[in-house]
C-alpha cells in the first residue's frame, strides 16, 4: 500500500526525473469505479491564459493525449505520453455519480505540482516522489468535488530533466492497483522534412544501382509501395489481411515510409509485393537486400528462400528454384527487439538525449539481378602505393576463368587473368588521397572453356597505403602513401528527420559529404552506422577518408575510459559470436573502398567486451588499415590508436599514459565539441529540452566563438602529439542541436567557406 500523508505535507527534495499523469478513480462506498487509467487529457507546454484552471475555460486548442505525462526512465513512472519540457499544464473533465467516502489523491509527482478542482486549488506540492502516495484531501477542500461534471486542472514544473506526474482521485480506504498504460505505438512525429524528402515518390525512391564496386548492366529495382501488416510475433503464417502500404526502402517508423509505427518485440512486421520473372535453365535469379533490421525470413511464392540476422549489412538469396513464369509473390517477415545484445547503434525504444527513434524492417534498397549459372560472385581488391599494384581476387560460382582489365579513363594500363589473386602493376601509378582521389576502372570478365563470355562486372580501385610513423618529437602520426597527414573530421551520425537511418535520396547523402569536403574536413568518423554502399563510393571519388565504426549494442562494462585496469562486459558466447559475424560482414562488405582508413570496433564502453580478442582478430583480418579499438572507450593495449573523448573542449589525459602505456599508439581526440545552437523553425521538437554540450550559447556570435576556441585548443594538442580530431557533429539529430547544420539540412550554422578558412590552422606546421 502506498504511503499515506496529508496534503499539508511539503515534499522537499532535489531535482530528479519526473512523470505526470492525471486521471480519476471514482468511488461509491467501498467499491472503486474507475475510468480508464490511460485516459485522454488536454495539455499545453506553454503558459496558458488566465483562468486556465476554471471549469469554464476553453481548452479546445490544447493538444490531446493519454496520461501520464513524463519520461520513461523515471523511477515508478507509468508514462502514457512523453513530457520533456520544464512545465506542463493539463485539464480533464469527468462525471461523478456518487461521492467517495474518503476523497484522496493517489499521486506521483515532480518538483512542483499544483492541482485544481473546478477552479479551486486543492493541492500544492513541492519536491518529488519516487513512488505513488495517497494524500488525503483536506475537509475544507472536499467541497470542490461535486456530483456530475468535474474539471481537474494541473500544473507541474520540473527543471532537472527526466520527469513524471500522475494524479488520481480515489477512495483513500480502497486504493486500487494501477495498471500499466497501453504501449504507445507512434513515434514522435516531427514536422521537419528535407528538401529531398519532400520530392520522394514511389517511382523515384532510391533508383540508383546499389553496389558500385560490382556493377552489372541489368537489374530490377524492387523499391516502391509494398503491402505491410503487423501481427503477434507468434504468428508465422502470412497474414490474411494487410494493414496498408509502406514505401520501401524507408523503415516502418519513418515519415517517408508512410506508416510511422513503432514495432514491439512482441510483434512481427510483414511485407508483400509482386514482381514478374521469366525463369531460364541457364540463368540464376538473385534477390538482394541492402539492409533489413533486424531478423528476417523471406518467402517467394510461399516458399522460404532464406533467413538472415543482422540489421546493418547486405545479403543475397538465390530464389531461382522458387520462381514461376509471370507474376511472383515476395513476402518478408521481420522481427526486431531493438535492445539487449542486438547491434543497434543509436536506436532505442525510448528516444531521448543521444538515443534516437528505433528503426525496424527494410531500410535500404531491395533488388533483383539475373546472372549466368557460372558467374562472378565477388571481387576483393587490395592496393599497394609503393609497388603501384592492384590485386584482384575473384570469387567464382561455377566454372570459368576471370580476365581483368584496368583502365585509366579510356586507356588500358594493366591486364591479367586467373581465379586466384591477380596482381596488376600500374606504371607510374596515380595514388589516391583526399587532395587527389584518383580511381582506376576495373572490368572483370568470366569466360568459359570456349572463350565465350559468361559474366561481366565493373568495379574500380584507388591505389593507396595506410600507415603510421613517429615524427621528430617521437609522436605517432597517421600516414597516407608514406606522407604524414592530420585526420580532421566530424562525428557523423547519418540520421535524417524524414528517413531516420535511410537518407531520403542518394543526392541527399551526397550533399552531406560534399559540404564537409568544402568545409575543409578530410575525414568523416561514420558513427556506429553502416551506410548504403553508395556512400563510400561517393567518399572514394570525392576524396574523403572514413573512420568506420562497428554498430554497437548495449550490455556495457563500467566506463573507465583511458584509466589503468580497464573492465570488459561479460557477453555470453552466442551473443559474442553474433557480434563477430556482424563485424566480419561489415569489413567484407566495405574493405574494397579506399576511403576507409580506420576500423573502430567499439565506441566508448557501449557493448565493449573481450576487447583484446576482438582487437587482435580485427588487426589480423585487415592489415591494410589501422585499428582504433575503442573510441573514447576503455583502453586496452591492442591495435594502433589510443582515443579520448572530452566535451565541450578537447582535452587529452596524457598523464594517464605514465609508464609508457600509450607509447606505441597514435593519440587522437575521437570526440569533442558538441556546441549547440538552436535554429527556430528547424528543430525536431520545439517542445523538448534541445541541448548541446556545455550549455547553449546566448547568440550566434558566442556559438562561433566557442567553435573557434575548441579549434585552437585542438591545434595546441596537435603540437603535443595529437594526430586527429573528431568534432561533434555534422548535423543536429532529434534533440541534439550540436550540428554544424540543422537536422533538415536547410540552415548552415557556419558557412563551409568560413569553416575551411578556420580549419587551415590544423594543417600548418606546428613548429
Amino acid at each position: 500500500m502506498p504511503h499515506r500523508s496529508s496534503l499539508a505535507t511539503h515534499l522537499k527534495c532535489g531535482s530528479r526525473r519526473v512523470l505526470l499523469t492525471l486521471s480519476f478513480l471514482l468511488v461509491t462506498g467501498s467499491i472503486c469505479h474507475a475510468q480508464a487509467i490511460n485516459d485522454t487529457w488536454r495539455y499545453t507546454l506553454r503558459k496558458p491564459a488566465a483562468q486556465w484552471q476554471s471549469d469554464r475555460f476553453d481548452d479546445s486548442d490544447w493538444q490531446e493525449a493519454g496520461g501520464g505525462f513524463g519520461t520513461r526512465d523515471t523511477p515508478g513512472a507509468r508514462v502514457g505520453t512523453v513530457w520533456a519540457t520544464n512545465d506542463i499544464w493539463l485539464r480533464k473533465s469527468f462525471d461523478l455519480q456518487a461521492m467517495p467516502n474518503n476523497p484522496a489523491l493517489l499521486i506521483h509527482h515532480d518538483e512542483d505540482a499544483e492541482i485544481f478542482l473546478n477552479g479551486t486549488p486543492i493541492a500544492e506540492l513541492e519536491g518529488y516522489t519516487t513512488q505513488y502516495q495517497v494524500v488525503s484531501i483536506d475537509q475544507q477542500k472536499q467541497s470542490a468535488l461535486k456530483l456530475g461534471r468535474n474539471t481537474l486542472a494541473v500544473h507541474c514544473r520540473q527543471t532537472g530533466g527526466g520527469q513524471f506526474i500522475d494524479v488520481h482521485v480515489v477512495d483513500g480506504d480502497n486504493v486500487p492497483k494501477l495498471p500499466a498504460p497501453p504501449r504507445d505505438t507512434k513515434p514522435f512525429q516531427s514536422e521537419l522534412i528535407t528538401t529531398w524528402g519532400a520530392d520522394v515518390t514511389p517511382e523515384n525512391a532510391w533508383t540508383e544501382y546499389p553496389r558500385p564496386q560490382l556493377r552489372r548492366d541489368h537489374w530490377i529495382n524492387l523499391n516502391g509501395n509494398w503491402d505491410y501488416a503487423i501481427t503477434p510475433v507468434e504468428q508465422t503464417q502470412q497474414p490474411d489481411q494487410w494493414d496498408g502500404e509502406i514505401l520501401v526502402p524507408y523503415c516502418l517508423e519513418s515519415k517517408l515510409g508512410g506508416v510511422q509505427r513503432l514495432l514491439d518485440a512482441t510483434e512481427a512486421l510483414w511485407y508483400r509485393r509482386t514482381f514478374s520473372a521469366t525463369p531460364s535453365a541457364a540463368k540464376r535469379t538473385l534477390l538482394n537486400f541492402e539492409a533489413v533490421d533486424y531478423r528476417c525470413q523471406v518467402y517467394v511464392n510461399g516458399r522460404s528462400v532464406g533467413k538472415h540476422q543482422g540489421g546493418n549489412t547486405a545479403f543475397t538469396f538465390d530464389v531461382t528454384d522458387a520462381l514461376k513464369d509471370g507474376g511472383n509473390e515476395l513476402v518478408v517477415r521481420v522481427e526486431d527487439e531493438t535492445e539487449n545484445f542486438q547491434l543497434r547503434g543509436k536506436q532505442t525504444l525510448n528516444a531521448r538525449g543521444i538515443w534516437y527513434t528505433q528503426v525496424s524492417g527494410i531500410w535500404q534498397t531491395v533488388w533483383l539481378e539475373e546472372v549466368s549459372s557460372s558467374h562472378i560472385g565477388d571481387l576483393k581488391i587490395a592496393t599497394d602505393a609503393e609497388a603501384g599494384t592492384i590485386t584482384v581476387t575473384p570469387t567464382v560460382t561455377g566454372n570459368g576463368k576471370v580476365q581483368v582489365v584496368v583502365k585509366d579513363g579510356d586507356n588500358v594500363v594493366a591486364e591479367g587473368s586467373g581465379n586466384d589473386a591477380i596482381v596488376l602493376t600500374i606504371a607510374d601509378a596515380k595514388l589516391w588521397s583526399p587532395s587527389s582521389p584518383h580511381l582506376y576502372d576495373i572490368e572483370a570478365t568470366l569466360v568459359g572453356s570456349d572463350t565465350a563470355t559468361l559474366d561481366r562486372v565493373a568495379s574500380y580501385a584507388g591505389i593507396r597505403s595506410v600507415g603510421k610513423v613517429k615524427d621528430a618529437d617521437g609522436h605517432w602520426r597517421f600516414t597516407l602513401n608514406g606522407d604524414t597527414l592530420f585526420h580532421w573530421g566530424p562525428l557523423d551520425q547519418g540520421w535524417w528527420p524524414d528517413g531516420l537511418l535511410t537518407p531520403p535520396s542518394d543526392e541527399a547523402m551526397l550533399f552531406d559529404i560534399r559540404w564537409l569536403k568544402d568545409a575543409g574536413f578530410n575525414m568523416i568518423r561514420k558513427h556506429i552506422k553502416v551506410e548504403p554502399r553508395r556512400y563510400y563510393y561517393h567518399c572514394d571519388r570525392l576524396g574523403m577518408m572514413v573512420w568506420q565504426d562497428q554498430v554497437s549494442a548495449g550490455n556495457n562494462p563500467k566506463w573507465t575510459r583511458l584509466q589503468r585496469d580497464p573492465e570488459d562486459a561479460e557477453w555470453p558466447d552466442r551473443h559474442h559470436r553474433q557480434f563477430m559475424v556482424e563485424l566480419e560482414r561489415m569489413i567484407a562488405l566495405l574493405e574494397n573502398h579506399p576511403s576507409i582508413v580506420v576500423w573502430v570496433p567499439f565506441n566508448e564502453a557501449w557493448g565493449q567486451h573481450r576487447t583484446l580478442e576482438v582487437g587482435k582478430w580485427t588487426v589480423d583480418r585487415d592489415r591494410s588499415r589501422l585499428i582504433n579499438i575503442a573510441s573514447g572507450g576503455n583502453f586496452w593495449p591492442v591495435g594502433d590508436v589510443v582515443d579520448a573523448h572530452a566535451y565541450p573542449h578537447p582535452e587529452f589525459p596524457f598523464h594517464q599514459g605514465d609508464g609508457g602505456r600509450f607509447d606505441d599508439y597514435i593519440k587522437v581526440m575521437g570526440e569533442f565539441g558538441g556546441h549547440g545552437y538552436p535554429v527556430k523553425g528547424h528543430l525536431w521538437d520545439a517542445n523538448r529540452r534541445n541541448w548541446g554540450y556545455g550549455g547553449l550559447p546566448q547568440n550566434e556570435a558566442e556559438y562561433k566563438a566557442r567553435y573557434v576556441t575548441s579549434l585552437k585548443m585542438l591545434n595546441e594538442l596537435r603540437g603535443q602529439g595529437i594526430a586527429a580530431g573528431v568534432y561533434t557533429q555534422t548535423t543536429d539529430v532529434e534533440g541534439e542541436i550540436n550540428g554544424l547544420m540543422t537536422y533538415d539540412r536547410k540552415v548552415i550554422k557556419i558557412p563551409a567557406k568560413e569553416l575551411a578558412q578556420l580549419h587551415q590552422l590544423l594543417f600548418q606546421s606546428s613548429k
